[in-house]
């Protein structure tokens, strides 16, 4: 590398008698010294394919920054590849979740030698997909547990998971998870807010200046998707070579939960698909996939796969349905409705928060170890029991009806606390009752306004807060109802809000927090859905 710290890679190719175009794999989970299956189909397909230890990892020397680090050794090591003698010069790179987060963040310097990138489940901003959320909570249980399995201190044994992600103050949480202080968890807890610090750190900010065709897979049940489809809608209004597949899946991709099988039409053939795009662009072929149109989504609920020309789809119409009720929205047996119109007149849903006996997070797009943290559609039934959750739910569907792309809340609500959170979840209630997950999202109050500015709250004010609850596609089939939950937590997926208003990390307070939803005319609390046009 630039600064002499030399990185470890093993080199396999096709043959020792030619030069080929090169396909170029960046881990911190140990390159062994195999070629696995998954890699060793692009070697039989005449590609060099070098697999390396990131900087700190395994057998690479150097200290692991994971913030820093990776676009100068990105773009060192492309170097290095298009000097040796069986390259050709022309090189891609491929993986999945932190293997393909170094690819945006190489992407950035448009180094000639990289000629295209294939990205899975990785999104494109450290802040919002790694860190925080687009509403400003910390992702605990992806950020504590990701390190307990990576980047434990030797001989170190940590409690369960349960026992420490409830570590206060938050700060000490890196050492109870992996047996010393780690400098990147400590510095992501130092910037709560989206600042200069976040923005070196973001490919987001880069997107403008990105000249490397992208195609990116993801799945509706991973952490990463909500960023995946934004990437891919910016990079779209600059460049129309870029490609998205996104399907039913969680992280590692699996097409069947504990709980829902999709079907067996829920795989698709990624790997076929990914040689193509290299042979486009490395070998100058034309291949199928660049004649089809750029976008493939599965429909979940119908459970097809559907080709579309553009992310979000420009035929979705922005639909809401408001909150209703008489004030008694609280568990699955309340009188909360959704409804077409904003009431007239209705009396307020109220319910406590207390941060010691949070809501449990219950599935959805989690990351990354489901034996431990359980991800995808799972029924709610059991969430939407508790007293602090309000459940909003439209009468049964006379008709299908499809919702594809981004969901919000707009949510007139008021708190006794300086600073609380604010989540919301889609749910399609089947005709046997199960209410199962498909997207949600959570708003830290003290970014209301903006993710760069911190602004405590007026008790029992009331103010207008929108919370991006993620993106879905799903057809709810007739007989069917549409859900909402809203409450104040989902826990370990977020940190816990302790409703004191000073600083999370150090906080070892935690305080209840009294909660009221508006809805009338006044405060037309709604969802607001995509609705795709039959």
């Amino acid at each position: 590398m630039r600064d002499g710290v030399q990185l470890a890679a093993n080199v396999f190719l096709p043959s020792d008698s030619a030069r080929f175009p090169v396909i170029l794999v960046r881990t911190p989970y140990n390159k062994g010294d195999d070629l696995p299956p998954n890699y060793r189909f692009f070697v039989d397909h005449g590609y060099g394919m070098v697999v390396q230890d990131v900087r700190g990892r395994y057998e690479s020397e150097g200290t692991f920054d994971s913030l820093t680090q990776e676009p100068g050794d990105g773009d060192d090591t492309l170097n290095w590849i298009a000097r040796q003698p069986w390259s050709d010069g022309k090189i891609g790179m491929l993986g999945g979740s932190y293997v393909g987060i170094v690819q945006w963040k190489a992407a950035w310097l448009n180094n000639p030698h990289l000629k295209a990138i294939a990205p899975v489940v990785s999104g494109y901003d450290d802040y919002l997909d790694r860190f925080y959320s687009t509403g400003g909570a910390f992702q605990l249980g992806h950020r504590l547990l990701w390190m307990s399995e990576n980047l434990q201190a030797p001989g170190f044994i940590p409690p369960d998971f349960a026992s420490f992600v409830r570590t206060l103050p938050l700060r000490n949480a890196d050492f109870a998870a992996t047996g010393q202080r780690r400098e990147i968890f400590q510095k992501a807890l130092d910037h709560p807010g989206y600042d200069v610090f976040w923005r070196g750190a973001s490919t987001r900010a880069r997107l403008d200046q990105l000249r490397v065709p992208v195609f990116s897979v993801g799945g509706w049940y991973d952490s990463f998707v909500e960023s995946d489809l934004a990437a891919f809608g910016a990079l779209r209004r600059n460049s129309g070579v870029h490609r998205i597949v996104i399907g039913p899946w969680p992280h590692n991709m699996s097409i069947k939960f504990a709980d829902v099988d999709f079907g067996r039409d829920a795989g698709a053939p990624i790997r076929r698909m990914q040689l193509e795009w290299f042979d486009q662009w490395l070998k100058s072929k034309d291949t199928p996939l660049m004649s089809q149109p750029p976008v493939r989504v599965f429909v979940m609920g119908v459970n097809r796969w559907r080709d579309e020309h553009e992310w979000p789809l420009a035929r979705a119409r922005m639909t809401s349905l408001y909150f209703a009720g008489k004030g008694k929205a609280n568990t699955l047996n309340g009188d909360g409705a959704l409804t077409a119109k904003p009431p007239r007149k209705a009396v307020p849903d109220r319910y406590e928060f207390d941060p010691r006996n949070p809501v449990p997070t219950s599935g959805g797009a989690v990351c990354c170890n489901p034996k431990v943290f359980p991800w995808g559609p799972m029924d709610q039934r059991p969430i939407e029991r508790r007293p602090d959750v309000l459940v909003f739910t439209t009468p049964p569907l006379t008709s299908d009806l499809e919702v594809t792309g981004p969901v919000s809340v707009v949510l007139y609500a008021s708190t006794s606390a300086p600073d609380t959170d604010f989540t919301a979840k889609l749910v399609d209630v089947f005709p046997t009752g199960e209410a199962r997950n498909l997207t949600d999202g959570i708003l830290r109050m003290r970014y209301r306004s903006s993710l760069e500015k911190s602004e405590l709250a007026r008790s029992g004010e009331v103010y207008k807060l929108t919370i991006d609850a993620g993106v879905t596609s799903n057809v709810f089939l007739k007989g069917h109802c549409v859900r909402l939950e809203i409450s104040s937590s989902n826990f370990p997926r977020f940190d816990r809000n302790p409703n004191t208003g000073r600083p999370i990390a150090d906080e070892t307070v935690l305080r209840k927090a009294s909660q009221t939803i508006y809805h009338d005319c006044e405060h037309p609390s709604r969802i607001v859905l995509p609705v795709i046009p039959n």
